[in-house]
């Protein structure tokens, strides 16, 4: 998963960075509102790690312009602030969780894990997930093109069990078993993965 982390807490925010990538989330860090409405404008996250309390506004000022924006990501909010009044604005922004400070790293993680760990689905260094629709390689956004993307995605849903071809056609602008076998050729080679031939019947990605 990639993560966005605004902390003005320099220490804190490099504390987090570091022990969230040993545990294999890609982490961005920024320090400013202003870089983080920079930063989410070019980019796209998996989810937003949002401090409230800082010293040029608000985290949740900043999701509330997000959410102006028709950016829907899934925020938890990191804050030393208790009062009630601050969570349940967040939660009505559409906040998925809210953590206060000081806490574990541990107790971050094992929340991430808890709210996401049934979403990605993997194929080697290949990860997909559903919310975002986003397909990454080795942490890093990758565009496949409609079709091949809609073939990879329909195989890696089911996993380990035959895709017909049949199901699989429904994925192309024109039906053909050629079109069908070079769609299938360059996945393969664009993502670097095996997908398995049932000669004659249709195509399967490894359970691993």
């Amino acid at each position: 998963m990639k993560l966005l982390l605004l902390e003005d807490d320099a220490l804190l925010s490099e504390t987090l960075a570091l022990f969230l990538s040993r545990h294999g989330y890609e982490v961005d860090v920024v320090y400013t509102m202003e870089e983080a409405e920079d930063i989410t404008f070019e980019n796209k996250y998996d989810l937003y790690l949002l401090d409230i309390n800082l010293p040029q506004g608000s985290g949740l000022e900043l999701l509330v312009s997000l959410r102006h924006a028709e950016d829907t990501t899934p925020t938890i909010f990191i804050t030393a602030l208790a009062d009630m009044s601050s969570m349940a604005k967040g939660f009505d922004l559409g906040a998925i969780d809210y953590i206060k400070k000081p806490f574990d790293p541990q107790e971050l993680l094992i929340r991430l894990q808890a709210k996401f760990k049934n979403d990605i689905l993997y194929c080697g260094d290949v990860a997909y997930d559903p919310g975002s629709n986003l397909l990454r390689k080795k942490g890093e956004v990758i565009d496949i093109g409609n079709v091949q993307f809609k073939i990879f995605t329909t195989l890696l849903k089911s996993q380990g069990k035959m895709v017909t071809k049949e199901l699989l056609y429904e994925c192309l602008d024109h039906i053909s078993d050629t079109a069908l076998r070079v769609a299938i050729t360059k996945i393969k080679q664009r993502l670097d993965i095996e997908i398995k031939n049932i000669r004659g019947k249709g195509y399967l990605i490894e359970k691993v």
